[in-house]
């Protein structure tokens, strides 16, 4: 059974997010570094003013091997996240239901 983790970046206490830095420079890690491990990633970009998250990253891998495979590569993408986001991001692992 496929097995994904969600990247949630909640807008609640007036957190700020760089959606240009975003796109340009923190998908560019996450390509190199996480994304060779994974079946499938989607972001989805909040929009509106009454948006909970700025943004939401799914990725869906093969297996639980291949989700760790990719946290344990996640170091440089890990570290970039406060040049984008100035909170906290919530993240949820769990398995796909087909």
């Amino acid at each position: 059974m496929s097995v994904s983790l969600q990247v949630l970046y909640p807008t609640t206490g007036g957190t700020t997010f760089d959606h240009d830095y975003y796109a340009a420079t923190h998908l560019g890690l996450v390509d190199t570094h996480m994304a060779p491990h994974a079946q499938r990633i989607v972001v989805v970009k909040g929009t509106g003013d009454a948006a909970p998250f700025h943004a939401i990253a799914t990725f869906v891998f093969a297996d639980d091997a291949a989700r760790d495979a990719a946290l344990a590569a996640a170091g440089p993408a890990l570290d970039d996240i406060p040049h984008f986001y100035s909170g906290a991001p919530v993240v949820l692992t769990g398995e796909v239901l087909d």
